[in-house]
């Protein structure tokens, strides 16, 4: 088997299924930074941020005002293509907008004092290739914040056939975590704000975590 043309025609797929998500709508999001990030990122001294799957770059744009140097990532062009034209205003210096598969290209090892992943579907691969690249990208010091919707939200009222094996969870990466890592969340707790239209997701899973200087 030839695993780099599978990984591009993997890749391939997943652009043109998320471009095809993006197009669908004028505006899939609603333009404001996701509260958990907000709540959990508020007090954090600014400094290198990775915003896995950015999206239209609400979050992104939010941790660049408050001062840090912001890498948003996403494998589509659409979204990409929306972030960038998205005022920033002042702090539009601060942010660059990346073209990546972090599912198959692993982000650059200890290169970040924030990795921020929130609703990324973090597809599991062998020995959780993928979540361990992002769990390598926090610097020592750094904090790695995992959020995503909970399995029952997602079992009751996602897709039919949702098979909760095919991802990587907040559980997962605190089992990848030895003793280099201080947990400081690892809870379900209610949303702070409306579900996405045509979703009911009430409750995000949140996984925080300092990596030890």
């Amino acid at each position: 088997m030839d695993i780099g043309h599978t990984e591009h025609t993997e890749r391939t797929e997943r652009t043109e299924q998320w471009d095809d998500t993006y197009r669908s709508r004028e505006q899939l999001f609603s333009g404001n930074p996701n509260g958990v990030l907000v709540t959990e990122a508020a007090g954090l001294p600014p400094g290198r941020a990775l915003d896995v799957g950015c999206g239209e770059g609400a979050d992104a744009r939010w941790l660049a005002r408050r001062g840090w140097r912001v890498t948003g990532a996403d494998i589509s062009e659409v979204a990409l293509g929306r972030a960038a034209a998205s005022p920033v205003g002042e702090a539009g210096d601060r942010v660059t907008w990346t073209r990546a598969d972090l599912l198959t290209q692993p982000p650059p090892e200890g290169a970040f004092d924030l990795v921020s992943v929130h609703y990324f579907p973090v597809e599991r691969r062998a020995d959780h290739t993928a979540l361990r690249g992002l769990l390598d990208a926090v610097a020592p010091g750094g904090t790695f914040l995992f959020v995503t919707h909970t399995r029952a939200d997602l079992a009751e009222h996602g897709e039919e056939g949702f098979d909760a094996a095919r991802f990587s969870w907040p559980d997962d990466a605190v089992r990848l975590m030895g003793p280099a890592w201080t947990i400081l969340v690892d809870e379900i707790r209610p949303r702070t704000a409306p579900a996405p239209a045509g979703t009911r997701h009430s409750h995000d899973a949140v996984l925080r975590a300092l990596r030890l200087p």
